[in-house]
């Protein structure tokens, strides 16, 4: 028996006792007193279970092969922007969505990063379980590291559901967090450049 075949067998082994998300969905809808073979139920536990695993996606993404190269010399040193990149995440106090939009800008220092990367960047991190300030300080942080430039910015904005739909019950509410690195943190006339073209909708 070859190394692989072993290792397989194993993990079978280790994972066949173990109830899938769409068994455990199925028990919590009849914890909640629901009958969970009535027909518009019926196939609910199998939808949770691939929304979910889809909503969650993001552990299963690398930082590395999600730019794939996509980063590129170039000799400009201007503010580049991409904002209104939209969200949808999980609360991971709650299992509830909260979702908006992200602005992200960087000040290059000889390497830009190809845009629509920044875009798979935030739904890389989105499709986890998450804090929206987490979110935030994750995608800066990735930006930084991966292409060194000057400065970076980012800001999110928010609603979330499990304050408008529970607890405080506050529909208008808007939770907006930022995270500056570099220039866009020692320098205010970079930050406030940032600042004003973000707000100027």
């Amino acid at each position: 028996m070859t190394k692989p075949t072993e290792e397989l067998l194993l993990h079978e082994n280790e994972t066949a006792g173990r109830e899938s998300i769409a068994d455990l969905a199925r028990k919590m809808i009849a914890q909640l007193g629901e009958d969970p073979d009535r027909e518009g139920l019926r196939k609910t536990p199998e939808r949770f279970e691939k929304a979910l695993q889809f909503l969650t996606s993001g552990y299963a993404q690398n930082l590395d092969k999600l730019l794939n190269g996509a980063t590129f010399s170039v000799a400009y040193d201007e503010m580049v922007i991409v904002k209104d990149i939209e969200f949808f995440s999980l609360c991971e106090h709650h299992l509830l969505p909260f979702f908006g939009r992200v602005h992200i800008a960087y000040l290059p220092n000889k390497r830009v990063v190809g845009l629509s990367k920044l875009a798979r960047l935030v739904n890389m991190y989105a499709r986890r379980m998450q804090i929206q300030e987490r979110l935030t300080s994750q995608i800066a942080s990735a930006i930084e590291e991966k292409i060194d430039p000057q400065g970076v910015g980012v800001i999110v904005e928010a609603r979330h559901l499990c304050m408008q739909m529970r607890g405080v019950e506050k529909q208008h509410g808007k939770a907006v967090t930022s995270a500056m690195l570099g220039a866009f943190r020692h320098n205010k006339q970079t930050r406030d450049e940032f600042l004003s073209l973000v707000r100027n909708k």
